[in-house]
């Protein structure tokens, strides 16, 4: 309003103006980190021809297998067959104990398949850079017993 009333007085006299354009706020030169999703499957390795490993390779993400479909699997790909259920057991216990496999019990029968198990990896901002390779190079203080 002060500025209309102004601009009115000073061409009421003869002269020009000319309002200041308002100023456009300068976006921080620093982008925010960007994040990237990862699978921890992506990362995760068995020793070949381990019991771990034929268990990852044959159960999937989406459909929930129980033994003998495992067993079968195992059996095409691999061309080794499991005598005794009990060997597959505990290595399929502890990846679910470990939450990389969840299991369901359907009709009396255990199934299995592999939880989606997603990692955030954000880019590091170059201030943070910094610092990790500041504190990188600074030499551990001593201890008394390495005196």
């Amino acid at each position: 309003m002060f500025e209309n009333l102004k601009m009115t007085i000073i061409r009421w006299l003869g002269g020009q103006y000319t309002p200041p354009q308002p100023k456009k706020e300068e976006k921080s030169a620093q982008k925010p980190a960007q994040e990237e999703i990862h699978s921890l499957w992506d990362y995760l390795t068995f020793r070949e021809n381990t019991q771990a490993h034929h268990l990852s390779s044959v159960i999937g993400f989406e459909e929930l297998v129980d033994m003998d479909e495992i067993r079968r699997r195992i059996q095409e790909i691999f061309h080794i067959e499991y005598q005794n259920e009990r060997s597959l057991y505990p290595y399929l216990k502890t990846l679910v104990d470990i939450g990389l496999f969840e299991t369901v019990d359907v009709g009396g029968k255990r199934k299995w398949r592999k939880k989606p198990v997603l990692l955030r990896k954000r880019q590091i901002a170059d201030e943070e850079e910094a610092v990790a390779t500041a504190t990188a190079q600074q030499v551990p203080a001593r201890t008394p017993l390495e005196r």
